[in-house]
């Protein structure tokens, strides 16, 4: 009798590396000849998952994100865990940029992730289970072709990851 085989397609971010990453942006930020006496601030709210940048201009805005961006690829994290909310002015003509952390896959993209599976005429069974989706099948080369399939859907806005393989 065959065993089934399952993994987990998650959007589960690592807050330890993401906190490395902004102390690793603060250090370089702080070196930098270009930000030397410039109002500069980058705060992580980690229960909220929101991520403040501040500066005095949004070329500046720009360049913090940048910065942030690559030091978050260095540590393995995805650029698109940052979703940006809102843009505003703030004392003294600075200008304050606040990004949400996506980690979770929201039900529409779920849903759209778990058609797309469907669609696919494949052998096996996707399953939304909260903010998470199980898929399973009894071909390993099944579920490998599922990986394959949700790696090139370019629209998702989540930064899934492909756990726990049995």
């Amino acid at each position: 009798m065959a065993k089934d085989h399952y993994f987990d397609i998650s959007a589960k971010l690592d807050m330890m590396e993401m906190k490395n990453a902004i102390e690793q942006a603060k250090k370089e930020v702080s070196t930098r000849f270009d930000f030397k006496g410039i109002m500069v601030d980058i705060d992580l709210n980690e229960k909220a998952k929101v991520l403040n940048l501040s500066s005095s201009s949004d070329s500046k805005i720009d360049a913090l994100k940048d910065i942030v961006i690559g030091k978050m690829i260095k540590r393995g994290l995805s650029p698109k865990s940052l979703d940006e909310v809102k843009t505003e002015g703030i004392s003294g003509g600075n200008v304050k940029v606040v990004y949400r952390i996506v980690d979770s896959i929201e039900k529409d993209e779920a849903k759209k992730i778990v058609k797309a599976i469907k669609d696919a005429k494949l052998k096996v069974t996707p399953a939304i289970q909260g903010d998470e989706i199980r898929v399973s099948g009894k071909k390993i080369d099944d579920l490998q072709a599922v990986i394959a399939l949700v790696k090139q859907m370019e629209d998702l806005k989540a930064p899934l990851t492909f756990g726990n393989f049995k």
